[in-house]
């Protein structure tokens, strides 16, 4: 059998999977999920978190999450400085007591040129906080943008995707990890990692997941000797405003075991407890909150080219 008339029969095989799948498919499901956060607690008392890419989805959530564990002080990065204060208004909105705990800084994780002034001006503004001695002990690099797939991804995209999930996080982990050691802070770094890590690199965005992944542990291994603590959380399929649309969103996904997507409050309550002291004793892993997604199935992902 020729190779072209192979193809053939590989298309019109697809085609007849879709539309048996169109006519005798699952009907369509209205999923959604209750929310469960953490209470407010003292898991954090004491501690001031830098979260970049704070200002919507998985990064947000975790601020929220972290002022309930009663963080002194969150900072939020954002690109814009529109988006920064919209998120902190409604961070402060929550409850009374976040005034005077929850800031913002404009930084935008491709630009390394300018990421030693804006953690200088991180610093001086935890110096309004009631602890004049506070220091920033835990750094969640979330700061990401999506990517296209290998057959259709420009240079531009590319380096966009690459310079903000992985040069950017390298460098800003590098300097703050620094401070870390410099200032004998026994702190955590987190990276927000992806399942997409567990499968064929066959996207931009996948591929600076898989650097994330494995820098994850290198970093891990240099820091902890210093008493910095590294880890890695990797979301599957979640319910942020990058992926899906809508105040009241379907969470329902047919190619996931769990049957639905994660939510952001989800991840949020993981990366408290990995930035804890619970998680003091867990180093270099990679925790997968995927509902089964790449870590018992694999074959529920296009690779179109």
């Amino acid at each position: 059998m020729s190779k072209k008339l192979q193809i053939d029969n590989m298309r019109i095989k697809k085609i007849l999977k879709q539309g048996l799948k169109f006519i005798f498919g699952k009907r369509s499901i209205q999923l959604t999920a209750q929310i469960t956060q953490l209470g407010p607690s003292e898991l954090l008392k004491g501690r001031a978190a830098l979260i970049t890419g704070g200002t919507s989805g998985i990064g947000y959530a975790i601020a929220d999450a972290m002022l309930r564990a009663g963080a002194a002080a969150v900072v939020i990065t954002g690109r814009t400085e529109e988006r920064c204060k919209k998120a902190v208004n409604q961070l402060l909105a929550v409850s009374a007591d976040r005034q005077g705990r929850i800031f913002f800084q404009v930084l935008d994780n491709r630009r390394v040129d300018t990421f030693e002034t804006s953690f200088l001006e991180i610093q001086n503004r935890l110096s309004v906080c009631g602890d004049k001695n506070l220091k920033i002990s835990i750094l969640c690099n979330n700061a990401g943008i999506q990517g296209s797939q290998f057959g259709f991804a420009k240079e531009e995209d590319y380096d966009n995707v690459m310079d903000t999930n992985l040069k950017g996080v390298f460098f800003f982990s590098q300097l703050v990890g620094r401070y870390m050691v410099d200032n004998n802070i026994e702190g955590n770094i987190l990276n927000i990692a992806s399942a997409s890590s567990l499968r064929p690199a066959a996207s931009v965005y996948t591929l600076s997941k898989v650097g994330i992944k494995e820098f994850t542990l290198g970093m891990a291994k240099s820091l902890i000797p210093h008493g910095v603590v590294v880890n890695g959380l990797a979301p599957g399929p979640t319910a942020t405003p990058m992926l899906i649309k809508g105040e009241k969103p379907n969470l329902a996904i047919d190619h996931n075991p769990l049957g639905r997507f994660a939510l952001p409050e989800e991840i949020a309550n993981m990366a408290v407890i990995l930035t804890s002291n619970m998680g003091r004793t867990i180093v270099g892993s990679i925790v997968y909150m995927t509902g089964g997604s790449g870590t018992i199935t694999f074959e529920d992902v296009q690779y179109p080219f």
